[in-house]
């Protein structure tokens, strides 16, 4: 059988000589804007080729079906006709790099998108672009392994938001990974929707619906994203076993983050930084119009007339979100700290650190919830506790929410008697008597302190 294993040992080192000529063999093709067809280059141009654009304004559509690289100079424009695609990518291993890409189509339906990368085109790498006046900026519709990184992506500004397309869709690619991107107007930055394996990472989003929407995927990471001035940070719907680390939301509009039935998952070192907000922004920048939830009292009253209004309203929002671990986050300067509703169960929320917060817990529910693991709870800015040993945890538990905090927020105008005598003397008789103090959130551990925190690069 020794002669069998030579002819394998051959074969295989022919195999391996041939794979290194076709590599050697690659060329790149350079083109000029006065190319009269340049979809016929891309069909001529062999495995592995790249074909080079010089600077200029190229006609789209065009069309990748072979593993080549589609590279410009600096001012390389590709311009579609409004209708359809812009490029579409249809060869494993493809790439497209450093073009400026325009005017797709404007039908939702039709997912038309300044590049849209097809299910065969696994492996494909879209990097260095600059996607503007597309209603969609990219699609990977299926594409496995796919890359997307260090593209500027700017969204319609004129459209309605149900009219606008995503940043960027993930549809169904699994080990898709979106890296270090910038995001702005449209509709949402990321939309991923079942979808699998995929990495979200240092992105940075700016006046959008949402930075990043999460729905029907599993097994992500989203991770050192920075999300700014949109009306919804980070939304994670229907998905479960994601990792959510190191993120920003800096001042967006209703929501920092927000958990709807997302399971199993690990939401660690984010931070939520909210304060006082213009109500003109709200309601006359782009995108933030009475359909996103403005009033129309309040989105056509003069400027004068416009309040400031302490924004996000909720640093984050739990509902029916279970079996997750929420540690070492910090949300900061909210109408409210978290949001916890709807049968929400085994979590375990331990080390955040809620600052300044207007009201720091809203709970809807009866059932008791201790937040603290292991003798060790959060940290409550306005938690006037003693540690007389010294071992940074309050001597007493921390309860954020009492019976009349139930009142007020069923009843909002019942501020009014907030500091009357009869409400202290209520609030005195639940602190006697405990027995008195509805379901709610007990931190049995505070913090004396806020754990150590460093804010990620784009925040303040």
């Amino acid at each position: 059988m020794r002669w069998v294993r030579y002819i394998a040992i051959l074969a295989l080192a022919a195999f391996a000589a041939g794979a290194g000529l076709r590599a050697s063999l690659a060329t790149e093709l350079s083109v000029t804007p006065d190319v009269s067809d340049l979809q016929a280059v891309l069909e001529s141009a062999s495995e592995g080729d790249e074909v080079r654009l010089a600077a200029g304004t190229y006609r789209g559509p065009l069309h990748l079906t072979r593993r080549i690289t589609l590279s410009g100079a600096p001012g390389v424009v590709v311009r579609g006709t409004g209708q359809g695609s812009v490029i579409t990518v249809s060869a494993p291993g493809a790439i497209v790099r450093g073009l400026e890409v325009r005017g797709s189509g404007r039908s939702l339906e039709g997912m038309d998108s300044g590049m849209f990368i097809e299910q065969s085109a696994r492996g494909a790498v879209v990097e260095d672009n600059r996607l503007e006046d597309n209603l969609f900026g990219m699609y990977l519709h299926g594409a496995p392994d796919a890359v997307v990184r260090r593209n500027v992506v700017v969204g319609l500004r004129q459209a309605r938001t149900s009219e606008a397309g995503n940043g960027i869709t993930v549809w169904n690619a699994p080990g898709a990974k979106v890296i270090d991107n910038d995001f702005r107007y449209g509709r949402d930055g990321i939309f991923a929707i079942t979808s699998r394996n995929n990495v979200f990472s240092g992105n940075r989003f700016r006046d959008l619906r949402f930075g990043v929407h999460y729905m029907y995927a599993n097994e992500g990471e989203i991770t050192n994203n920075v999300s700014k001035g949109n009306i919804i940070g980070y939304a994670f719907m229907f998905s479960n076993h994601l990792i959510v680390r190191n993120n920003i939301s800096d001042h967006d509009r209703d929501r920092g983050i927000l958990f709807n039935a997302a399971n199993d998952s690990e939401i660690t070192d984010n931070t939520v930084i909210g304060g006082l907000q213009s109500a003109e922004r709200w309601a006359t920048s782009d995108n933030r119009t009475a359909e996103e939830g403005v009033p129309q009292s309040v989105a056509g009253a003069p400027a004068a007339s416009k309040a400031e209004r302490i924004g996000p309203e909720k640093c984050v929002f739990i509902y029916n979100t279970n079996k997750n671990r929420i540690a070492r986050n910090w949300f900061e300067g909210c109408e409210i700290g978290v949001h916890f509703t709807a049968g929400s169960e085994r979590n375990e929320i331990t080390g955040n650190a809620f600052v300044n917060n207007s009201n720091q817990v809203k709970y809807v529910g009866t059932r008791h919830l201790d937040w603290s693991e292991n003798g060790r709870g959060n940290y409550w800015s306005d938690n006037p506790a003693f540690d007389l040993n010294g071992d940074g945890v309050a001597d007493t538990a921390y309860r954020p929410n009492d019976m009349i905090d139930r009142v007020l927020w069923t009843a909002p105008a019942a501020k009014l008697l907030i500091n009357s005598p009869a409400v202290q003397v209520i609030r005195w008789a639940q602190a006697q008597f405990p027995a008195l103090l509805p379901g709610g959130v007990i931190d049995s551990h505070p913090l004396m302190s806020p754990p150590a925190h460093r804010l990620a690069e784009g925040a303040r």
